[in-house]
């Protein structure tokens, strides 16, 4: 019996310690199919899936590819095809992925078939490597098992889904080298279908002189002996999982364990600003400090505009985007003004809400309403990783998404330039706050380092590191003290997190500029349905932005639009979200046609 075997159970180690393998393998052979389902169904439902993540973040699935109690298949369309879903409440791309892979190992080990998991092909499929001297015994017990609960298997490089019960199928896919398997998952509102793209890859390393040669490149080997050594790991290491959850364990080479140079070692957290402004006390003090800035300076007419502060409970959809699709995020911070969302669970491991008098370094600049001044703040919450990502709540992840995006594995961080510009010419009255704020940073970078910087950056989340951050509030003292002290937006503002941070570390060679599929939806645009519509469908952009700037003439209509496609696109809550408060009042609003306000 394999040390590694996660299904192990007394009769099969008992059987399997009387009959050497490859008789066990003639023998399966020659045991008509009706029986042998009979047996599979006796193993599975013997031998329940321990791993924590299959229990827990899967609901329950048993055995190698077993079902567990309440769960239905439901027919799906996927890649253009009509496949067998099995539906699973709460179900995310991370956990669709990871239960491939641990369905996919817990056959190979029922079997008793030789592999190994592989890591460094390049992308997030996680790979299991068989010997190919083994390809017809994995075919016949994938068949069987795919017979029994629905699997589908195509070409790793791409196409249709072919059932994987079919023996035509494997016979098709005989010159392929490297096979895709997939149970496939979805959601009960099946608007998330997790298929081939959230599967396991299956490569075939054939033999050569006495090494099993990789059919396809990846970054560690290529090739490794026959009777080498093999050891134990967390599945986690080929297929990353939220910190909470485990994976149980598989079999690999001692090369696929080490620390490779690819690999982001340090822990990223994630920052969040956040307002309630219906919050009555929060609103009676912005209208006291804007009485008091009328006084002494008048401000842009976008300064303190309504459409700035309103909610429409993007923050809730955007941390399920996190739990959705960034499981190997640390920590989320969410900085409030001493606010907390009624949905919010504050208890949940890994969140933790930070009040602006935590972090601001002068309390005399308290309360303000800039997001400029609160985000010059960021570097001192308490705790804080160097490496982390700061978002707006309007900000979502519309795909999965790896840290690489965003970082180097060596700790630089990347950025992301809009085509948008920042006018030229000196500061004026008449600048909205977002030019007035770049042009302030144009003229620090003119001054530090000699260039001229043109263009904005995309509304995407900002990669940022904490001491950054605080050689910016050194380097420029003065201006980062200006910023910090404006209650509202103001033209002498510096946008330090959003825009200083990154032409500053770029200058100092700790950023480069990255690239990344973004979309920006303004919501007050008289195409933004159809806009909502087409990313709802395709879902092919790694971070979106839903916006607006100005306050709409109806904004019933528009908080409903919204909310459909929130709805839509992020079905499933997050666990930072109260079981008890499923919606929102705000969202119970909504519903009922009435304005959010």
């Amino acid at each position: 019996m394999s040390p590694g075997n996660p299904e192990a159970s007394a009769l099969v180690a008992t059987y399997r310690s009387l009959v050497p393998v490859r008789a066990r393998r003639r023998i399966v052979r020659r045991i008509p199919r009706p029986l042998r389902q009979g047996v599979m169904r006796f193993l599975t439902a013997a031998d329940a899936t321990r791993g924590a993540l299959a229990r827990v973040a899967l609901r329950g699935a048993r055995g190698p590819a077993g079902r567990g109690a309440g769960e239905a298949l439901r027919v799906v369309r996927l890649d253009g095809q009509h496949v067998r879903a099995m539906v699973v409440p709460g179900a995310t791309e991370w956990a669709a992925r990871a239960r491939n892979l641990h369905l996919l190992v817990a056959i190979l080990e029922e079997a008793e078939i030789e592999y190994f998991a592989v890591r460094g092909t390049g992308g997030i499929v996680p790979s299991v490597a068989v010997p190919a001297a083994f390809r017809e015994d994995v075919e016949e017990i994938l068949q069987l098992v795919c017979g029994r609960d629905p699997g589908y298997v195509r070409a790793a490089s791409g196409g249709q889904p072919r059932a994987g019960s079919s023996a035509q199928t494997w016979r098709k896919l005989r010159s392929q080298k490297v096979l895709n398997v997939a149970w496939v998952v979805c959601d009960p509102t099946e608007n998330l279908v997790f298929g081939h793209d959230s599967g396991c890859d299956l490569e075939f390393w054939a033999e050569e002189d006495g090494e099993l040669v990789a059919p396809r490149p990846n970054s560690v080997i290529t090739g490794t002996p026959v009777d080498g050594e093999r050891r134990l790991a967390e599945q986690r290491l080929f297929s990353p999982v939220p910190f909470l959850y485990g994976t149980g364990q598989t079999r690999t080479l001692p090369e696929f364990t080490a620390a490779l140079i690819g690999d982001h070692r340090y822990p990223i957290d994630i920052v969040y600003t956040w307002v309630d402004d219906s919050d009555p006390a929060w609103r009676a003090s912005k209208a006291a400090a804007r009485q008091w800035a009328d006084g002494s300076t008048p401000l842009h007419e976008q300064a303190d505009n309504d459409a700035r502060y309103t909610s429409r409970d993007e923050l809730r959809y955007s941390l399920r985007s996190i739990h959705q699709f960034v499981p190997w995020v640390r920590n989320i911070f969410l900085v409030t003004a001493g606010q907390v969302p009624a949905w919010l669970d504050t208890e949940y491991p890994g969140l933790r809400v930070v009040d602006h008098r935590e972090i601001f370094s002068d309390p005399r600049a308290l309360p303000t309403f800039n997001s400029h001044a609160i985000e010059s703040q960021l570097h001192h919450i308490p705790d804080l990783a160097e490496h982390f990502l700061y978002l707006n709540d309007d900000v979502f992840f519309g795909r999965p998404v790896r840290p690489e995006q965003f970082f180097h594995p060596n700790g630089l961080t990347k950025f992301f330039m809009s085509k948008a510009l920042i006018p030229s010419g000196q500061i004026s009255p008449d600048d909205l706050p977002v030019n007035a704020a770049g042009k302030n940073s144009r003229g620090l970078i003119a001054q530090q380092f000699g260039t001229v910087i043109s263009q904005k950056m995309k509304h995407t989340p900002h990669a940022l590191r904490r001491s950054v951050l605080t050689e910016i509030e050194q380097v420029y003292a003065r201006a980062h003290w200006v910023t910090q002290h404006s209650r509202f937006r103001s033209p002498h503002d510096t946008p330090v997190a959003s825009s200083l941070h990154h032409y500053y570390a770029y200058h100092s060679a700790r950023a480069t500029v990255g690239d990344l599929r973004y979309v920006y939806i303004d919501i007050g645009d008289q195409r933004a349905q159809q806009r909502l519509d087409r990313l709802a469908a395709r879902r092919d952009f790694d971070t979106f932005c839903i916006n607006d700037t100005i306050v709409p003439e109806d904004r019933d209509a528009q908080a409903r639009m919204v909310a459909r496609f929130l709805d839509a696109y992020f079905p499933v809550p997050s666990p930072y979200e109260l079981p008890d408060r499923a919606l929102s009042p705000a969202r119970h609003q909504v519903e009922q046609g009435v304005a959010a306000r």
